[in-house]
């Protein structure tokens, strides 16, 4: 049996097997053909066939032509891996690509201060510190009352007593800190929003912090302030009445605070009760303070300084009265199609 390599021609006996590449050039043999290899083949396997179906050379059975790309053989395809099981996560997975905006210089340059995060926090510790002082206080009322004809006993009296002296002092520290805090807020911001319009802030910072941190001129000066910042940011339309509910509130409540204090120095068992409720209401009057307070640091805080407060949008303006000519050359709508959008309104809006 002879077979011809495809590749470099050379015909090789390959006997009674048949093979597949050449020893010399790796080429791929043609499959025998013709009569008398198909009889060296096999005897009974080369068959007649009718000339009208078959004009060339007949091939021994099990044998076809198949068209095969010259070269060497393509590479074996590679056979997919089976995957896993899917993956179960027990929390939301937090790696893949994230995108950071670092903003710019001028900006990071211009904010300053201490975070939002800090001063809601220092402001809702003072309202829960102040909440835990008026209870104290209330609780002390109540053995006011039953000392008048139950004799307490030394170590509630005592508890009574000098828990009230340290919540007092534990609230004195905080609303300071709180103090210190909003004011530091205070001027930040008015810097930020003052250089945001290109503006140079009036007011110094000396002036700022003395407004805002001494005692009785911080009620005439600190609302002042804020109703600046909130005139420069163009939110006072939104701002006004919570910054004058909350200087009504903090000036209400000094005055209340002040008249405790001057009351406390009596010893006379009436004027020490009188002095403790006056004392609670004092706090609660401080607490509505800062959560007032609160409210308008909020509104600030809930659109940044770089953020435009108001939003210009498109409106459609109303036709003419002198071009009747034009709209009775307008082709007519097909009122069988309702409008899409009123006419007249923005939808954006």
């Amino acid at each position: 049996m002879i077979q011809v390599c495809s590749q470099c021609g050379t015909r090789w006996n390959v006997r009674d097997r048949q093979r597949v590449w050449c020893p010399r050039c790796n080429g791929t043999l043609l499959a025998p053909s013709g009569p008398a290899s198909a009889q060296e083949w096999g005897p009974g396997q080369a068959q007649a066939q009718p000339a009208s179906r078959r004009t060339g050379p007949t091939l021994p059975s099990g044998y076809r032509w198949v068209a095969v790309r010259p070269g060497t053989p393509p590479p074996p395809r590679h056979t997919r891996r089976e995957l896993g099981p899917t993956p179960r996560y027990q929390v939301i997975p937090r790696w893949g690509l994230v995108e950071h905006f670092d903003a710019p210089a001028e900006q990071r340059a211009q904010r300053g201060g201490p975070s939002a995060t800090t001063v809601r926090v220092t402001l809702v510790a003072a309202m829960a510190v102040l909440g835990a002082a008026a209870f104290i206080h209330l609780v002390r009322y109540v053995l006011l009352i039953i000392n008048r004809t139950v004799l307490l006993n030394p170590w509630v009296a005592a508890a009574a007593t000098w828990g009230g002296v340290a919540v007092s002092v534990v609230a004195m520290f905080i609303v300071v800190a709180s103090a210190l805090l909003l004011t530091n807020w205070l001027v930040a911001r008015r810097a930020a929003a003052f250089a945001h319009r290109g503006q140079q802030e009036p007011r110094s910072v000396w002036a700022l912090r003395a407004g805002c941190l001494i005692p009785v001129v911080n009620l005439a000066w600190a609302p002042v302030y804020v109703i600046e910042l909130a005139e420069v940011e163009a939110r006072q339309r939104w701002l006004r009445r919570p910054i004058v509910v909350w200087w009504a509130v903090w000036v209400l409540s000094t005055a209340v605070s002040v008249f405790a204090f001057v009351t406390s120095f009596s010893t006379n068992p009436q004027a020490i009760a009188d002095n403790t409720v006056t004392t609670i209401v004092a706090y609660l009057l401080a607490l509505a303070a800062l959560l007032l307070a609160l409210q308008v640091f909020l509104g600030f805080e809930r659109q940044p300084v770089e953020r435009p407060s108001k939003r210009w949008v498109m409106v459609a303006t109303d036709e003419p009265e002198s071009a009747p000519a034009d709209r009775e050359a307008a082709p007519e709508k097909d009122e069988g199609d309702p409008p899409v959008e009123p006419e007249g309104q923005n939808p954006a809006a």
